[in-house]
This record gives C-alpha cells, structure tokens and sequence, in this order.
C-alpha cells in the first residue's frame, strides 16, 4: 500500500514538474516575443516619424515653389506673348490651373479668345465612328482633314480649321456640342496659339485610347497654328496620360512642347514661356517627371 502510494506521488511529481518546466518555459518564450515586437513597434514609430518629416518637408518645398513662381512668374513672362490670342482647349483640365494659365497669359500681354472644354465622350472608342462621320460633316468648305484616320487628328484638324485657319467655330462647335462631345459655351474668337489643358493619368479600360486621342488632337492642332502646348498635371506624362502618349512619339514632341506638372506654379509659367519657344519655332518637354528631358521649364 505504501509502495502504491509512492508511485502516485512520484508520478504526480514528475508531472507538476513537467506543468512548471511548460509554464516557466512559455513564460520566457513570451518575454522574448513581447521584447521582439516592442523593438518592431520602436523601429516602426521611427520610420514613422522619419517619413511624416520628410512628408511636411515635401509639402513646404512645394509651397515655397509655389509662392516663387506666383511672385517671379508675371515678371518672367511679361510682354512675351504682347498682340497673340491664344485659345485654351480643356480635356479633363483642373479649374484652378486654368485659371492660373489665364492670369499668366494676360501679364504675357496675350488675349485669351476663348475656350473649348470637351466631354469624356471625345474619348470613347464606343463612339469613334460617330465622331469620325461627324469631323467630315462638319468640315468648312475649303478646309480639310489630315490623312489620319485616328479620331484624335481629325478632330484636331476640324478645330484648327475652325479655330485657327479662319473657318466658321460657330457652325462646328454647335455640331460637336449637339453631339455632346464639346460642352456648351461662348464661341471663341479667332486665334493663332493653342494650350491644351488635362489632367493626369486616365483611368479605366479605355485609358490608352483615349489619352492617345488628346495627344494627337494637340498634334494636329500645332500644325494647324502658330504653335500649341499640351499641358497636364502630375501623372499625365504616364503612360495612360496624354503628355506620355505625346512623349512616346518623337515625331510628335519634334514639334508640339509639353509640361507635365501644370498643376503647380512653376508648371503654369512654364506652359507660358514654351508658348514663346512655340512663336520661336522651337519645343521641348518640361516639368517633373523623368521623361521632361528639357528640364524644368523653357529658358526665359
């Protein structure tokens, strides 16, 4: 009986010891854990904290270029542009830009005839048929279309006919607006220099397609006038965004100026100063992006 005894202390012994040896076993694996994440969490917080400084440095930088730009932009484009008239074509362009596009070319001494803000129909291979039948019925007598067969030229070379090359804007921008591929609006007046305004990068399956269409239609315009400059914001030299597709073709941009960062103070007075190299017969590709070989903006 004693001897049974002592088997069931023995056992029960072996077995708190092995219940101790578990628990004061995890115990020391948690404390190593609790310590390894306490490190991550330290290091995370610093990378943190290194990344919002950079961050609110960034912001200021650009605050900063902003504010230069504002302050020296109306003296560094001053009379350059003096008797021109220049007509903004808008496709997806932000609101504030093109109003610092406008205020500029005013100090430049240029008049702003008008502007033509078209629809995302404009780029919907849905309706690139119905755009190609509509630029051949809405031709001016005596004017024609380019050889091209893509919507983006022929709507270029049907707007640079009206616009550019004395045709009747009235009758063609009546057509495209009933068609909904312009936005209701003043006809402008005749002009001789063409901004093409977007945004950045498109999105969605027919992105490609139609950035192409605004890249070409700003091509086709440069041709039709005294010179044109497509300008967009951050992300349009992309490859979905018009300023990327033109980048892309050096016959294009042997021609045609872009800037890429239009949004910004900088990009604005750019857009102005490239008009210039436009009247002097020369381009470039400016802005921020790695594909602004040109750098950041025309010399003055």
């Amino acid at each position: 009986m004693i001897s049974l005894r002592y088997h069931v202390v023995s056992i029960a012994a072996v077995f708190l010891a092995l219940a101790l040896g578990v628990v004061l076993g995890a115990s020391g694996v948690s404390d190593r854990l609790l310590s390894a994440v306490s490190a991550q969490r330290d290091d995370l917080g610093g990378r943190v904290q290194t990344l919002t400084g950079e961050r609110d440095d960034l912001a200021a930088a650009v605050r900063a270029s902003d504010e230069f730009a504002r302050r020296v932009g109306p003296a560094a484009v001053r009379g350059l542009l003096d008797g021109q008239a220049v007509t903004i074509v808008s496709a997806g362009a932000d609101a504030a830009a093109r109003d610092g596009i406008v205020a500029l070319l005013g100090q430049a001494g240029a008049t702003v005839s008008g502007e033509v803000a078209l629809t995302t129909a404009v780029g919907d291979p849905a309706r690139a048929d119905q755009l190609r039948e509509l630029t051949a019925g809405l031709l001016p007598t005596g004017s024609q279309l380019p050889a091209a067969s893509d919507t983006g030229s022929l709507l270029g070379g049907l707007l640079g006919g009206a616009l550019l090359e004395g045709g009747d804007p009235a009758a063609v921008l009546t057509g495209l607006t009933t068609a909904g591929f312009v936005q209701a609006g003043d006809v402008p007046a005749p002009a001789s220099l063409v901004v093409v305004l977007t945004g950045g990068a498109l999105t969605g399956v027919d992105a490609a397609h139609a950035a192409a269409v605004v890249a070409r239609l700003a091509a086709e315009l440069d041709r039709r006038g005294a010179g044109a400059v497509l300008a967009g914001s951050t992300g349009s030299a992309d490859a979905t965004g018009p300023v990327g597709v033109a980048r892309a073709d050096s016959t294009v941009t042997a021609a045609l100026s872009t800037v890429d960062d239009v949004q910004s103070g900088p990009g604005q007075v750019s857009t102005v100063l490239a008009l210039r190299e436009q009247l002097d017969g020369r381009a470039g590709r400016y802005g921020s992006a790695a594909t602004a070989s040109d750098g950041a903006a025309p010399a003055a």
